[in-house]
């Protein structure tokens, strides 16, 4: 005879086709809504940790992983300080700062911007912003020349485009013989980037001596930002360079200006994760009723088993086999369906594009025009082993109630 006899009669169970239809409905119904349960599971969690890619490294790809400058003025003898940060361990790149909130004008047209004084040679290295450039490129920053490299979404808003004249007005006053008047300074527009999200309708950059000249600094500037190795230790490391410099200085990190869209992301992460969990719950409610009902189907079929001198546990294996099979099949193939569509997702999503002519993203609405995916194996095996997990679990109750049932009662009436 077959061994263990428990598996053996549990998937003859299974595989058997029953005279209750309804019953091999809900069976179905079970196995197939574990499998779409885990299947979204896997497919939407790629696509949040796509997402939560695509902004880590456009977003903080542009903006300082950590900056480190002098309390109230700027640095002055700042290449020695450059030099040394360096040569840190954790650090894989530095450079030089300058920064100004300012107003860009052009024929009536008034725009809020962050400008950065920059120096392209040392910037290419901390940045991703010449890998994003639209038009013109960064290279055309030249000292004294005059030259700024805008947002698309700025550029838009302007009206301006490569070779274009815009007007740059600092927020101070200075005194002239025709009385106090906002410092102002005509640049031209050397290029346009495009890196998506807000960043694109906020930051300006110009050359470092350029700035230097309208803040009037001369040879200072205002800080250093720092590239660290991993991102997610900058908060810590950057403290520690700060703490064991000559001097006082503060150090700022991308949790102050950005940690809050991040902490957003992985949030709703989680949030969407348990409620598309909820389905999974209900297939494995859906196998709990659907054990009960074969239970009261083969209450025969038990009691005789008793009589041939089947134990209780015997009598509870059979049907935990039974429902986990349900719970296996379903869960192993929403495991492949959603590997397979979180793999190929955004070549389906084109593909639906182009054949029905709509569009899921706007690009001028979204940072992206397409629907980005990562596929984690930490984050398929968790979905797998929770989803086996509550499948067994969900078989516990009915199997109990099978081994309960007592033969006299049940052939009673037989």
């Amino acid at each position: 005879m077959f061994k263990p006899f428990s598996i053996f009669v549990g998937l003859r169970y299974t595989a058997a086709k029953r005279s209750n239809h309804f019953i091999s409905f809900i069976s179905l119904a079970s196995m197939l809504g574990l499998m779409l349960g885990v299947a979204a599971l896997i497919v939407v969690l790629s696509v949040m940790n796509g997402f939560d890619r695509e902004l880590k490294q456009r977003i903080l790809g542009m903006v300082p992983h950590a900056t480190i400058s002098e309390y109230g003025k700027s640095i002055a003898d700042w290449r020695p300080l450059l030099a040394e940060l360096e040569q840190a361990p954790t650090v894989v790149a530095a450079a030089p700062y300058i920064q100004a909130q300012a107003m860009l004008t052009n024929r009536g047209a008034v725009q809020g911007a962050l400008i950065n004084g920059i120096d392209p040679a040392y910037e290419r290295k901390v940045s991703i912003l010449s890998q994003h450039m639209a038009a013109g490129s960064l290279e055309a920053l030249e000292q004294q020349s005059f030259g700024i490299v805008l947002g698309e979404l700025l550029a838009r808003y302007l009206g301006v485009s490569v070779g274009d004249k815009v007007t740059l007005v600092l927020p101070e006053a200075s005194v002239s013989v025709a009385g106090v008047i906002p410092r102002l300074k005509r640049f031209t527009v050397v290029g346009v980037f495009a890196v998506g999200a807000e960043l694109d309708a906020s930051l300006g950059y110009i050359h470092l001596r350029d700035a230097a000249k309208i803040k009037r600094l001369g040879d200072q500037i205002d800080g250093i930002r720092l590239q660290f190795d991993d991102l997610f230790e900058a908060p810590r490391q950057v403290r520690e360079l700060a703490a064991g410099l000559p001097g006082y200085f503060r150090a700022s990190d991308w949790t102050r200006t950005h940690g809050n869209l991040f902490q957003a992301i992985q949030l709703e992460k989680r949030m969407i994760g348990l409620l598309l969990f909820l389905i999974v719950l209900v297939a494995a409610f859906n196998i709990v009723s659907t054990l009960v009902m074969v239970v009261t189907d083969k209450t025969a079929d038990i009691a005789i088993l008793r009589t041939m001198g089947a134990t209780p546990g015997l009598v509870m294996r059979v049907f935990m086999v039974q429902g986990s099979v349900i719970g296996v099949v379903g869960t192993l193939l929403g495991t492949g369906l959603g590997t397979l569509l979180a793999l190929t997702i955004s070549d389906l999503i084109s593909w639906l594009e182009d054949t029905f002519g709509i569009q899921f993203l706007n690009a001028d609405v979204y940072f992206i025009s397409y629907f980005p995916s990562e596929l984690r194996l930490a984050d398929v095996l968790v979905i797998t082993l929770s989803a086996l997990l509550i499948s067994f679990l969900a078989t516990l109750y009915p199997a109990w109630r099978a081994s309960r049932t007592q033969p006299a009662e049940a052939l009673r009436y037989e």
